[in-house]
This record gives C-alpha cells, sequence and structure tokens, in this order.
C-alpha cells in the first residue's frame, strides 16, 4: 500500500513571512524543514506527502517546489496565488502549472477578518480560475461555522474539487451539542459529490492541542466516514503542528486505530488512493517517491 500523507508543511521565516508564528508556537516558531520530518514519516511507512502553503505569499510557495525538487518523497504541492486578484492569479498559476509538483491551491481564508470573504466575487473569480485550470482548493477554517460557506461554494463552482482540511475544525473533546451541529454542517457539505476532507488536525478545541485522545477523536471520524465515504477522505498528518498536539507518532498511531474496522481496500483509499486521485498526482513522482522509500 501507498501511504500519502496529504497534509504537511514546511516553512523558513528567513525565506518567507510568516505571520501567525511567534513564541506561542514554540518549538516550532523556527525554520522546519523536510529533512526534520523524515525519520517521522519513514517510522510511519509513509511513503510520498503533499505540501500544503502555510503563508499567502509567493515566497512560501517557492520554498516548498525548492523542498519537492529536492526530496522525492514530496509528490504535490498546493500553493497560493491571490485568488482575490484574478489577473495576478492567472498569471501566477500559469507559471505554476509548469511544475508537475503543482496540484492546487490553498489561502489562509480563515484568518481574514471577514468571515465571508470566501463568498466575495473577486474570490469567486479566483476560483473560478481553479476550476478552470484543473486545479484543486483546500478550504481551511478555524471553526466549525466556516463550513456554512462550503455548499455554497460547491454549488456556486460545480466542477472545482474542493477538499476540507481538518473536517472543519470538530469540536474534539465538547459536548453532544456541539458535535451535533458539526455534524450538520458536514453533512451539508458532504452533499457534493466533489467535496471532500481530510482526516487530520484532529485536535482538543479547547485547551492545549495534545489533550485529546483516539476516542474522543473517534466519533467525528465515524461521521466523517458515514457522510462521506473513504473514497472522499484522504489522511494527514499535519507535521510540524502535529508537535504541538502530541507528536507525529501519536497521530498516525491514533488515525491507524480509527481506520482499523475499515476493509483493506477501503483503509488504503484513506491513506493514499484518495489523494492521489483527488490532487492527480503525477504517477512519475509517486513512482519516484516509492523508488526511495526502498
Amino acid at each position: 500500500m501507498t501511504v500519502i500523507d496529504a497534509h504537511q508543511h514546511v516553512w523558513d521565516p528567513i525565506r518567507a513571512p510568516y505571520d501567525w508564528l511567534g513564541p506561542a508556537m514554540a518549538p516550532i516558531d523556527r525554520a522546519m524543514g523536510f529533512a526534520d520530518a523524515r525519520p517521522a514519516l519513514r517510522a510511519a511507512g509513509v511513503t510520498a506527502t503533499v505540501l500544503v502553503q502555510a503563508a499567502d505569499n509567493d515566497a512560501d510557495t517557492d520554498h516548498m517546489l525548492a523542498t519537492a525538487a529536492t526530496h522525492p518523497e514530496v509528490v504535490a504541492v498546493v500553493a497560493w496565488v491571490p485568488l482575490d486578484a484574478p489577473g495576478r492569479a492567472r498569471t501566477r498559476l500559469a507559471a505554476l502549472r509548469r511544475d508537475p509538483h503543482v496540484v492546487g491551491v490553498r489561502a489562509l481564508v480563515h484568518e481574514d477578518p471577514d468571515p465571508d470573504r470566501i463568498l466575495r466575487p473577486d474570490v469567486g473569480q479566483g476560483l473560478a480560475l481553479l476550476a478552470e485550470a484543473g486545479m484543486t482548493f483546500d478550504y481551511v477554517t478555524s471553526s466549525p461555522a466556516a463550513l456554512a460557506h462550503v455548499p455554497e461554494l460547491a454549488a456556486r463552482h460545480p466542477e472545482l474539487r474542493l477538499v476540507i482540511d481538518h473536517l472543519g475544525k470538530p469540536p474534539v473533546g465538547g459536548g453532544a451539542a456541539e458535535r451535533a451541529a458539526w455534524r450538520r454542517l458536514i453533512a451539508a457539505a458532504a452533499r457534493h459529490p466533489g467535496v471532500h476532507a481530510k482526516v487530520s488536525g484532529l485536535y482538543s478545541s479547547s485547551g492545549p492541542l495534545g489533550a485529546w485522545t483516539a476516542e474522543q477523536v473517534r466519533p467525528f471520524v465515524e461521521d466523517a466516514l458515514e457522510l462521506f465515504g473513504p473514497r472522499r477522505l484522504m489522511y494527514g498528518g499535519d507535521w510540524p503542528v502535529s508537535l504541538l498536539a502530541g507528536g507525529y507518532e501519536r497521530t498516525w498511531e491514533a488515525c491507524r486505530k480509527l481506520l482499523a474496522p475499515l476493509d483493506p481496500d477501503d483503509r488504503a483509499a484513506v491513506l493514499g488512493g484518495t489523494a492521489a486521485r483527488f490532487y492527480r498526482i503525477n504517477a512519475g513522482l509517486l513512482d519516484a517517491a516509492r523508488d526511495s522509500a526502498v
């Protein structure tokens, strides 16, 4: 089985600005490179990874592409383009698509003071460009409430392949009412067949990130499996943020435990098959990643 970690970051504050990094993020408030992640990835049996943007600037994307060029395990890059500036976005996309690693786009829309930014007409033009170019869109949220936008986005852009990062930040460790509210929102999103989701970043919703257990996460993973099915879900280890939540090994082992009841084909879909298909990962890059893992 080819295991693809569909959500990993690298960053370097010397090469690109990351406004959200700071002392509160210690010990990851520093350059975090692929070489730092490799031991944990190999111990988990991860064959390939998808690098996902961590800042709304070209320098972060350029850093990811430089990492991909020197590490065969990196088979895909989710870049950044200015979705609210369609002219600039079109030009940047044209340049990025020359690199076979580039499969999609993400923007830190959850940090914008306007909670409805993603629905603005200028951003809509940018999303239409992604659909036209065959690029995916990673939708990141800071709370379940932002999931309410997904059905509207899917209706406006039916050709756009959209993936919800971290299952839309469910209330892990919260109460029954909070879970029910999240489930209603994620269920509405899952009714659109082009919408996928990542089983990633499932940390405590309040207090320390590491104050979670696999049993607290279980109901949200079970809901996601019921609503999306394994072939619309993909595993993501969320390194290096996962280091703040108990470490990559803990995240990986919890995911393996929660997926254990699935039959082998369904488990293989969540752990790699869905990501390969959704992101349309280049077959040659996947072969190179498998060769490097031998």
